[in-house]
């Protein structure tokens, strides 16, 4: 059973700006911190404490849909997968510099479509875009060419969360809202 890491008591027209994401062990999150920071684009690096992969992105959703997700969090239990971060690349229009799988695993595809079927399943639609993995570095950086990284980072994902970026819908600092496997 999955675990609110924060529980509150929302109002009834409280909204959550919320994703389901893998979210990096230390070490891992170390790695991904220290290429951040040693990548020569210019902008800001992502914060430590925010470096994740999304799943799924339902956006800004009421409390009570994101209490559901919450609640069946567990319900997307999985294997641990071994994901090889080994190329960086950018998104254009948010000037994300980010690091991602030049393969993405059969697996990782397809709980990124579990997610999406738990967010479907608490009446939450999603942004719609295809998945690609990523673990996001820099933001309002200058594009650097799509590339092989000198030391890939190898993860092995295991934890899941349900993340809050903000408070009342608008984006801000992350909490995280549960997490599965609970601890």
């Amino acid at each position: 059973m999955s675990r609110n890491v924060e529980a509150g008591k929302p109002g009834a027209n409280a909204k959550k700006r919320v994703f389901l994401a893998l979210w990096p062990d230390e070490p891992t999150r170390g790695a991904l911190h220290h290429l951040a920071r040693g990548l020569d684009v210019g902008g800001r690096p992502v914060p430590r404490a925010h470096l994740h992969l999304t799943l799924a992105f339902p956006g800004t959703i009421d409390a009570a849909r994101a209490e559901c997700l919450a609640a069946r969090l567990d319900s997307l239990h999985f294997d641990p997968i071994a994901i090889l971060l080994d190329r960086a690349g950018r998104f254009d229009g948010p000037r994300v510099t980010w690091a991602g799988p030049s393969r993405s695993p059969r697996e990782l595809d397809q709980l990124a479509e579990r997610a999406r079927g738990l967010c479907l399943a608490c009446g939450v639609e999603t942004d719609g875009r295809p998945f690609e993995p990523h673990v996001s570095l820099r933001r309002h950086a200058r594009p650097p060419a799509c590339r092989e990284l000198a030391e890939p980072i190898h993860w092995f994902a295991d934890t899941l969360a349900l993340v809050e970026s903000g408070n009342n819908g608008h984006a801000g600092p992350y909490r995280l809202l549960a997490r599965w496997p609970s601890v």
